[in-house]
């Protein structure tokens, strides 16, 4: 028996195998798995053609045994074997793939897809292992081959005994080093870790020996070891499966074996698309945020598999942020992936599949929000906020995708309601959509700039998240309407209040001058409201940053300073104001005490901090006095 050296190339390659391709080491048992059940496939696929070959699926396994003490952890399978040749040609050139090669040649329309594409899965193993040994018999052989590596120096073959059809997988696990702990690949527990997370849908029963407690015979409350053979993975998974024949409550435990919530999903999509690229998906809508939704460490993503195996744990590139909220895992047959099978190499399959998937979600919230109103907003309650995010990111790119998903608050509704419901009920003689934003509902309701349009009567929308506004800014119109603001100089309200303020603007002009003068710097104007009704004063914002805006903008870190273009508002048919007129005919500096009593009150109504609350209370007191 002499040693035989990998081709040149073959031997750069495995050295990057073993040291970088792979972003996990765990992952070399799902590679072997696959290889396995490759084999299998394969036998299933000479059954097709040779009336010789009766396929009993029950008959075809792959056995994972773990020997702790010798350090030697087994993959059996009971799959087509490999020849002496075949041993030579795919274990002794790395990344020709006997199961692409036997793939090609056998293509079948049954959904019957063999895994393997690359050939350079089995050399994973060389991650964990010091030693590789395989034990083959082929399909229709009677001899067995050995063949056998410690990794980049070379291989042996040589004949050996085995009675069966199939391949033994043989690893001397590594020993531990300070940076990492192989034992655990001789663990049970890991390994069943393992091949539940990456190979649980493999269609072959994965087993292996578990070790179970039981009752000592004979004694009443002493334990005794017993080991028992199991069947690991699941085999069949549940998006394979006819949607007939699943009940809500199968869809919820999968939600919660998956572990992607510790909630139950308030709705779920099935997906099955036969097209231009096959895919299945089993997507979840939650019923509550997780803790860190909103913060940078929240990832996004689904699952991804590749005819049952996993490849990524999280796909991003599947979900849109503003469907980030989605949980699930989509499997198609058609991806083409690189060596290490985690990453894709056509990004072209993905976005077909995240555009596709992109509308379902679309149309399962549309379907919640016209037929199951109750929880469309137990989910709005939880993830609105990331719809409006995505009405507003990417210079409103996503707002028609996402504009008739959006609620608020209605002010003579008392409820959320869309903007298509509001749209619907605005009288003929409404021009603008009007909102009004605050800390709360209750804050708004007393609002000074909302009393001219509600006593119109017309809705307001209520503006309660820092986004609201935002979003709205992008969206600019629904239906033709523009949104406005109550907070706006300019309502587009036409009345009699106005012709009326205009005339008492000309002929207070030297008193609302001076007030802007003393408020220099403070205000960009001041002048009579066409608003008010019974409150003295309130501040209104010329330009396109309205005062609630400025607020959520000088709360940012990285605050630039910007400032909306405010105005004092006076009303001219308040008392106060006869006090300001007096003022400005008798007593200058009462007016100006005046002047900023109003323009800090104006301030308080809004939210906004007092500059000086020492100097304001001192004022209160003077008029007191």
């Amino acid at each position: 028996m002499s040693k035989k050296e990998f081709k040149a190339e073959s031997k750069r390659l495995l050295e990057m195998m073993i040291n970088s391709i792979y972003s996990q080491k765990e992952v070399f048992l799902r590679e072997l798995l696959s290889n396995s059940s490759d084999a299998i496939d394969k036998i299933y696929y000479k059954a097709l053609t040779d009336d010789s070959l009766r396929f009993n699926k029950e008959s075809y396994y792959i056995k994972v045994t773990p020997d702790k003490t010798n350090r030697i952890l087994t993959i059996t399978d009971t799959g087509i074997g490999m020849t002496q040749e075949e041993l030579e040609s795919s274990l002794g050139t790395i990344a020709r793939s006997g199961s692409l090669a036997f793939k090609n040649e056998n293509e079948t329309k049954d959904g019957h897809t063999i895994i393997g594409q690359f050939g350079v899965g089995f050399y994973a193993a060389f991650m964990v292992a010091d030693v590789v040994t395989v034990i083959s018999k082929a399909l229709g052989s009677g001899e067995a081959y050995k063949w056998e590596s410690t990794g980049a120096d070379g291989y042996t073959i040589e004949p050996c005994e085995k009675e069966t059809v199939g391949t033994q997988i043989i690893l001397k696990i590594k020993e531990n080093t300070e940076d990492e702990t192989y034992d655990e690949y001789l663990e049970e527990y890991r390994l069943k870790e393992i091949i539940k997370k990456y190979s649980d849908f493999i269609r072959y029963p994965i087993k292996m020996d578990i070790t179970e407690k039981r009752p000592k015979e004979g004694s009443d409350n002493e334990l005794e070891d017993y080991t028992e053979e199991q069947v690991i993975n699941s085999m069949v998974p549940i998006w394979k499966k006819n949607k007939n024949e699943l009940t809500s409550e199968d869809y919820e435990q999968f939600y919660s074996e998956k572990r992607y919530g510790f909630d139950k999903p308030l709705t779920h999509l099935h997906i099955n698309v036969d097209g231009t690229i096959r895919y299945n998906a089993i997507l979840f809508i939650p019923e509550n945020s997780p803790f860190d939704y909103y913060s940078k460490e929240f990832e996004k993503g689904l699952e991804l598999y590749s005819n049952g195996v996993l490849i990524m744990n999280k796909c991003a590139d599947l979900l849109p942020d503003y469907f980030s909220f989605v949980k699930g895992m989509v499997d198609s047959e058609d991806l083409s992936l690189n060596i290490s099978r985690e990453i894709l190499q056509q990004d072209r399959q993905l976005q077909l599949i995240a555009k596709n998937i992109g509308k379902k979600i679309k149309n399962e919230l549309k379907s919640l929000l016209k037929n199951e109103r109750e929880k469309f907003e137990k989910f709005y309650k939880s993830f609105g906020r990331q719809l409006k995010y995505g009405v507003y990111s990417d210079f409103g790119s996503n707002k028609d995708v996402l504009k008739d998903l959006l609620l608020f608050y209605s002010s003579t509704e008392k409820k959320l309601v869309t903007l298509d419901e509001y749209v619907s009920r605005m009288p003929e003689d409404q021009k603008y959509i009007y909102y009004a934003s605050g800390e709360s509902y209750d804050r708004i309701e007393k609002l000074p700039q909302a009393e001219l349009v509600a006593d119109k009567g017309y809705e307001i929308l209520y503006f309660t998240e820092d986004i609201d506004e935002f979003a709205i800014k992008m969206l600019m119109t629904y239906e033709e309407k523009e949104f406005k603001s109550v907070s706006s100089s300019n309502l587009g309200i036409e009345a009699e209040e106005e012709q009326i303020n205009e005339s008492e603007e000309r002929e207070n002009k030297e008193l609302f001058d001076y007030m802007k003068k003393a408020l220099a710097g403070k205000v960009g104007d001041v002048r009579a409201s066409k608003r008010l009704k019974t409150h003295p004063v309130c501040l209104s914002a010329d330009g396109e940053v309205t005062i609630e805006m400025e607020k959520i903008l000088s709360a940012m870190p990285d605050n630039q300073h910007v400032k909306a273009e405010k105005v004092l508002e006076i009303n001219v048919n308040h008392d106060v104001f006869a006090s300001l007129k007096d003022a400005f005919e008798s007593d200058k500096g009462k007016l100006d005490l005046y002047t900023n009593l109003l323009y800090n009150q104006a301030l308080l109504i809004e939210g906004l901090s007092i500059s000086d609350p020492v100097e304001f209370t001192n004022d209160i007191c003077k008029i007191m006095i």
